[in-house]
């Protein structure tokens, strides 16, 4: 059986451009089920009331404190407020995700398609990745639940 340290997991999640409404939904459902903090909803990410959210989500809408806000002031201030900012993304300088473990942390989730943008991840304190064999992406609704469930 599963332990998780805290019945709210001190993590804040930020979806940044996300583009499917579907995914917008599947992102507060994963964060309703390992209690996250907070979800914030940033760049063109729409917000609920929306029936294409509602579908996937099933109520997790509700459950989950979240805000529709800018990313640059967003950063700033997490960061005035003791959070490491880190984007969940693939590339040659990201870490594992196991290795932000423990940390009072902000996880930035990008687009579909172009990731998380380059204005962004020179905000971050920097990128962490999922360990995968032969394909090197995941759908962002499937990469958050990997990462909220490692990291909570």
């Amino acid at each position: 059986m599963l332990n998780f340290r805290h019945s709210v997991n001190h993590m804040i999640v930020i979806a940044h451009d996300i583009r499917s409404l579907h995914n917008i939904g599947s992102i507060f459902r994963n964060a309703a089920a390992f209690g996250i903090e907070k979800l914030y909803l940033t760049g063109f990410t729409e917000t609920p009331p929306r029936k294409e959210i509602a579908k996937v989500a099933l109520g997790a809408q509700d459950l989950v404190a979240w805000e529709k806000v800018g990313i640059k002031d967003l950063i700033s201030n997490l960061k005035d407020n003791g959070y490491e900012v880190w984007g969940l993304e693939t590339g040659e300088d990201a870490v594992s995700i196991e290795e932000l473990k423990d940390k009072k942390l902000a996880l930035v989730l990008g687009n579909e398609v172009e990731g998380i943008d380059k204005e962004t991840i020179k905000l971050l304190d920097g990128i962490a990745e999922i360990p995968m064999k032969k394909k090197k992406s995941l759908n962002v609704s499937v990469a958050s639940g990997i990462a909220m469930f490692v990291l909570s």
